[in-house]
C-alpha cells in the first residue's frame, strides 16, 4: 500500500472543497517531500483560510513535512483574527477587488480604510496591498494562493448584507462611522455651512447645518442624506463588533 496521511479539516473550511469530495476527514497520498502547506492548498483550500495546524497532536507551520501515516488537524482561522497594525493605526487598512464595490462602499460609511479598483489586475492588488500592508479581500481563491501576498482573506456571502457581516465576524475592526467618503475613501472633516451652501438644493439648505467634505475629492455631505438604510447599517455594524469610535462628519 503506498504511503498516506489523514488530515480532518474543520467544518468552516469544507466549502472550498470540490462538492463530490467535501468530506472532513481524507486520507492522501504522501510523496515525503510536500510540506504541510502545498498539501492543504492542494485539496482546495487557500492558506489564508487554514488556522492552526497540528501533526500527530503537535502544532506544526505550513512549512513542515508531516510523516507517512501522520494524523493531520487544520483548524479554521480565529475570530477575531489579528492583523499586524502600524503605528497610530486602530484598524486594519483594506483592498478589495473589482467584485466587492458595494461592500468597498459600506466599509467606507463605518469608517474603515477601504480601496477599490474596478480595473486592476491580480499581480497589481498584490503588489498595492503589500506597499500599503492592506488586508486583500476578495472571492478569487486563486488570488489568495499567491505566495507574495503579505496578508489576505476570502470573503463569505452573495449579497453585501452576508459579505459585511462576515468581514466584521473576522476582524472585530474599531469602527468610525461617518467619517470617510463613500465614493474615493477619503476622509471627512467638518465644514461651515457658508462654504459649502452653493453646493446644496435649497431644501437641503434650508433643513441642515452640519456638514463634511471630503479632503480628497471635495463630496460635500449631511446626516440627513444618508437615509434609514444607511443608518441601519450603521446601527447593526456597531452592534456586531460590540461598540465604535462615532465620528460626528
Amino acid at each position: 500500500m503506498d504511503p498516506e496521511i489523514t488530515i480532518r479539516l474543520a467544518d468552516e473550511l469544507l466549502m472550498f472543497l470540490p462538492a463530490a469530495r467535501r468530506e472532513a476527514v481524507r486520507r492522501v497520498a504522501h510523496d515525503g517531500t510536500s510540506t504541510l502547506g502545498h498539501v492543504v492548498e492542494s485539496l482546495g483550500v487557500p492558506l489564508p483560510e487554514a488556522g492552526p495546524m497540528t501533526v500527530d497532536g503537535e502544532p506544526a507551520d505550513p512549512a513542515a513535512r508531516p510523516p507517512a501515516g501522520a494524523e493531520v488537524t487544520v483548524a479554521a482561522v480565529p475570530r477575531p483574527q489579528p492583523v499586524p497594525l502600524e503605528p497610530g493605526q486602530t484598524a486594519p487598512r483594506f483592498l478589495l477587488d473589482v467584485h466587492l464595490g458595494t461592500l468597498a462602499r459600506r466599509m467606507r460609511l463605518l469608517g474603515l480604510d477601504t480601496d477599490y479598483h474596478n480595473d486592476m489586475d491580480d499581480p497589481a492588488l498584490v503588489v498595492q496591498a503589500n506597499e500599503e500592508r492592506r488586508v486583500l479581500l476578495t472571492q478569487d481563491r486563486g488570488l489568495l494562493r499567491r505566495r507574495a501576498l503579505w496578508f489576505g482573506a476570502y470573503v463569505r456571502g452573495s449579497r453585501p448584507d452576508d459579505q459585511l457581516r462576515d468581514l466584521l465576524d473576522r476582524f472585530a475592526p474599531v469602527l468610525s462611522p461617518w467619517s470617510r467618503c463613500t465614493a474615493c475613501n477619503g476622509v471627512l472633516v467638518p465644514v461651515d455651512k457658508q462654504e459649502v451652501e452653493r453646493l446644496l438644493e435649497d431644501g437641503t439648505r434650508r433643513s441642515y447645518d452640519v456638514y463634511g467634505r471630503c479632503a480628497d475629492c471635495g463630496q460635500v455631505y449631511w446626516r440627513g442624506a444618508h437615509g434609514d438604510h444607511l443608518e441601519e447599517i450603521v446601527r447593526e455594524s456597531t452592534r456586531l463588533v460590540g461598540g465604535a469610535a462615532v465620528s460626528e462628519s
